[in-house]
């Protein structure tokens, strides 16, 4: 998570503590709206690196996805 944690800090200006609060409030929230199998595994992928670098990179398109303006 660390490495998403830096890549967020980088990309938006803001402090590694500020994105790790933004990560953690998002993780959070997919939580509450993936079933519970899945939301359960959320926190081991995340701090697994290997399997880690797969959410982040599901959470970057979940991500664009949030972003998208239609």
């Amino acid at each position: 998570m660390d490495d998403l944690v830096q890549q967020v800090a980088s990309r938006t200006g803001i402090s590694q503590e500020q994105a790790r609060e933004a990560i953690q409030m998002v993780v959070d929230f997919l939580k509450t709206k993936l079933p519970a199998p899945i939301a359960g595994q959320l926190d081991a992928a995340l701090s697994d690196s290997a399997v880690g670098d797969a959410a982040q990179q599901a959470l970057g398109t979940l991500g664009g996805l949030f972003n998208k303006q239609d």
